[in-house]
Formats: C-alpha cells, structure tokens, sequence
C-alpha cells in the first residue's frame, strides 16, 4: 500500500472529533423521549388534581348541614341509600369541572349512604388524559382514576322528660339573702322557727298548717302567708305593717286586712272604720325572674324555671333540622304531673300563655300548697316519679330508640331534685297526714347497692341525668315540731350526693347547683352533654 494511503487511513482511524454529534444524536432520542413523557405525565398529574379536588369538594358538600342529601338522611324511617345525596354529590362535581378541558370520557359515580346516625359519602372518578410525546412510545392517552371518602354524624333525635321535684322544700328562697328577706316579714311557725320558717309555710288552705293560737305567734287568719309573701312587692307588703310590741317581731298587718287574708293583700288600698285599711292594695306575680328584686323573692322553682326557659333556648340555637328536640315537664311531689307534655314546639315566649315556656317560668306556681291533686301533696316521693316517667317512655317495657330518625328518639330524663325523699302523705286539700316523715334518700341512705327505679330506666337504654339542687340544714332546729323532722332531715343530707350519683347512668351525667346562676349553667351544661353524647355513642 502507497505510504501516503497508509498515513492517511491512519490518521482517520485516529480523529474522534466528530464522535460527540454521533454519539448525542443516538441519546437524544430516549432523552427527548422521557422529557415527553414527563411533560405528559405532568398534565395528567394536574388533571388527576383538579378532578379529586371536585371529588372532594362533591363528597363534603353532599354531608353539609344544609344540603339536600343531609336533610333528607335526617328525616329517613331506616338505613340505605340517599338519593337526594347522591343527586347532590353528582351535580357539585360536574360543577367543579364545567369548563376544565383536557380530558376525556370521564365517569364519575357517587354513593350516600345512612346507618344509624352516620352519613357516610364516596364520589368515584376515571377520565382519559390524552398525551403528545408519548405517542413515540406507543401511547394514545393516560387514565386517572380516584376517589374521595367523607362521613358526618346526623343530628341525633333527642326526648327530654324533665322530671322537677316542686315539694315543700323545693320553695325555699333561693339565695341566702332571699331567704332573709322572707325571714324579716314571713310570721309562719314563727314559735317553732323564730329565724324563718323552713317547713310547711306554704300551705295555702285555711287552718292547714298555720293557725294563730297554735304556731303563728302572729294574727293571719289561719293562713300561711311565706309564699303569698314572695309573690308581691316588699317595700309595698312593708309599708303596710304596724309596729305593736305584743308580737315578736313588734309588727302586724292592720286587723282589717288579717281577717280578710289572704286575699285583702290584694284588695283595693282602702281605710277601714278601725285599723286604717281593709285591702293591701298589692298585685301578686306568678314567678319572680330575679333575685332581690323589690317585686318579689325570688324562690329556688322560679331560679329553676327560669333556667328551663334559658335552656329551650339553647335547644333551639342548636337544632340542626326541625323537630329534632322534643321536651316536656313532668313535676312532681306524690304523683307525677304531666305539667306540659312533650312537645317540639320550643321557640314560644315566657309571656305567652300555652307555651312550655311560660309553663317553666311559673314553674314556681305548682310548689307544694296542698291544693293540686294532680300533684298529690305532704311528701316528696322520688322513687314513685321516676317510675311513673318510666311508664310514659314506650309504655314503661322494652328498648327505646337510638336516636338515629324521628321514630326512634333517645329518650333523656332530667331529675331536677334537692334528692331528700320522704314518704308522708298529706290530704288534699287540706288533709290529714299519713305515712312516715323521716328523711331518707332514693338509696334508702346507702343500704342499697343501686336503686330500682333508676335501674329500670336505664336498663331500657334511656339515659338519667341529675342536677341536685344542695338541702339546706335547718337550723335551729325545733325538735317539737312535726315529729323531730327537721333532726331527721338535717341528718339525711349527708347521703344524698352518692344516691343521687346511683341514679345517674354516669359520674358525668351528675351535676350539683345551689345559685340561680349554676342552675342555669348546669341546666344547660346537661344539655350540651346529652347532645355530644348522643353523638358519641352512635
């Protein structure tokens, strides 16, 4: 070979400068490749992302509290399937993606679904992403698929039977200072009890309870007059007083009202040939709002009532979907009386007659008096009301409802007590006494392990909730005085707490209140439990 061929195919063995524009036009291809595919996955990855945010966005608008599927699964008689949920779910996620391009042959499905007192939603979707650079590869399109999941509870159906002990002692005033108040004016028992009356003032029948030669110490025509007292104006009831130092506390009203009492304290203001005035002139409340108020003195069942309206109130601003919450008044002393049955119709006004809420704010007019026989009189006899809400409940035998529809309520019972029982009974009207007046609790004061009518109540699944309202000791104690019952009484306190506590279903559906302002607090705290609750457990 000529030497010049040789050198020349030496050196061409030996140049490597064209070799990097050979060996990148080979890598480009897969390079360029993936970039592609990367550029497509990308779009398919933001299509995937706008698609489940409408999925998401469908599933929790078809729960919301407002929302036709939500309402319509509040309302459902049983389980399954809620159409109007479905409906909804669909619409909002076609919604989200009216307007976005990009894809193609979408299939979206929706399921709303109610068990129990769940509400649960799925919304489901696939769609074709269509690609470019792929297609080099093989590919026509990309296909997303996915899913959204969400749950709320409904709005648990809930029966309050608010069970209100409106006995004797249920009438004390209710602060210290009311009670002195009432001790300053009120003559009742004034020989047993010089530093107010505790027990048996409020007995309206002539010649019941109170009589001038016996325990008044104070002329009032055989009338107690504690309760009348509270009802009326105090600087009014006052100014009628005469100051005469042959009655223990060196006043009387003039004897032109006291042989007309009770009712001169309201007749007309005018003067009498010997005393100076035959009428009092004042004007009675039914219920008394507020405390130290001159209009009245404010008893422990008017702070109660009071906060019962507070709490349909409370009731009302947390309904979810109409009649979610029915309540009714079952006071009691001898018998349970259904005062204002059950009712959903919780919205009215305290001033409204027929309304349960004017029934709760005078609920301080069916205190122990000795004149309702619906109501029976003498005792209080907690053990026999519970039984009796007991029978109104589905009849008083089997299971109660859940909650989960407006056919099956969960039942509450609200005890509202001072939790002394005793089993004396007295004649209405004005009757003779019978039965024992010695103090005890619905435990029989710890002798029993639980307590049976309490027991049958929350047996059945219905749930007993307890606001005691603290006895107050009475002291001095006049041992003369219906049998030593005010020893017996002060003696009883001490076990009253833990029977109340067996009582309810559990530590916390117990709550102790003595203020006006805690018993509208606990009130309403009770409600709030029974609600979260309800929630809970299903």
């Amino acid at each position: 070979m000529p030497f010049g061929l040789q050198q020349c195919l030496s050196r061409f063995r030996r140049d490597q400068r064209g070799n990097i524009a050979v060996i990148f036009t080979i890598a480009a291809i897969p390079l360029i490749s993936a970039i592609g595919c990367a550029v497509d996955y990308s779009m398919a990855t933001r299509m995937k992302a706008k698609l489940q945010s409408a999925a998401d966005a469908a599933g929790i608008a078809a729960l919301s509290q407002k929302s036709p599927g939500f309402l319509a699964a509040s309302t459902m008689t049983g389980n399954g399937s809620v159409t109007a949920g479905v409906t909804d779910a669909n619409n909002v996620f076609d919604a989200n993606m009216s307007g976005i391009t990009g894809y193609q042959n979408l299939v979206r499905s929706s399921t709303v679904t109610k068990t129990g007192i769940k509400l649960d939603a799925k919304v489901e979707y696939t769609a074709d992403v269509p690609v470019t650079f792929m297609k080099v590869v093989g590919f026509q399109k990309l296909t997303v698929t996915g899913f959204s999941s969400s749950a709320a509870s409904l709005p648990p159906y809930l029966d309050f039977y608010l069970t209100l002990d409106v006995s004797g002692s249920m009438g004390l005033a209710s602060t210290s200072a009311e009670q002195t108040r009432l001790a300053q004016v009120n003559p009742d028992n004034y020989r047993q009890y010089p530093t107010g009356c505790a027990f048996a003032c409020h007995f309206a029948p002539q010649n019941s309870a109170c009589t001038n030669t016996g325990t008044q110490g104070y002329p009032t025509n055989n009338y107690c007059l504690g309760y009348k007292i509270s009802r009326v104006s105090q600087s009014g009831y006052t100014s009628l007083l005469m100051t005469n130092n042959t009655y223990p506390k060196q006043q009387q009203l003039p004897t032109g009202i006291v042989s007309g009492l009770p009712n001169s304290l309201y007749a007309p203001k005018n003067p009498g040939p010997k005393s100076g005035l035959t009428g009092g002139g004042l004007t009675a409340v039914s219920n008394c709002k507020t405390a130290g108020t001159d209009d009245c003195i404010q008893l422990r069942l008017d702070a109660v009532g009071y906060a019962l309206t507070e709490l349909f109130k409370t009731a009302n601003e947390s309904k979810k979907v109409p009649d979610q919450f029915k309540i009714g008044l079952y006071p009691f002393i001898r018998y349970l009386y259904a005062y204002f049955p059950l009712t959903k119709n919780i919205n009215g006004n305290p001033e409204t007659p027929g309304t349960i809420n004017y029934a709760a704010a005078n609920l301080a007019t069916l205190l122990d008096t000795n004149v309702n026989t619906n109501l029976g009189s003498g005792g209080t006899h907690i053990s026999a009301a519970l039984t009796s809400v007991n029978s109104l409940i589905s009849g008083g035998t089997g299971a109660v409802g859940d909650g989960s529809t407006p056919t099956t309520p969960q039942p509450y019972v609200f005890l509202i007590t001072d939790g002394a029982q005793n089993n004396q009974v007295k004649g209405v009207p004005n009757g003779s006494w019978s039965g024992s007046n010695h103090a005890t609790t619905i435990d029989l004061q710890n002798t029993l392990t639980t307590v049976p009518s309490c027991e049958a109540l929350k047996g059945r699944g219905i749930k007993v909730s307890v606001l005691y309202i603290p006895y107050e000791k009475i002291d001095p104690v006049n041992t003369s005085f219906a049998g030593n019952e005010g020893t017996y009484a002060n003696n009883n306190i001490q076990y009253i707490p833990a029977s109340l506590r067996k009582c309810a279903s559990s530590a916390d559906f117990f709550r102790t209140a003595s203020t006006p302002q805690e018993i509208q607090a606990a009130l309403d705290a009770m409600f709030k439990h029974a609600l979260r609750t309800a929630h809970i457990t299903h």
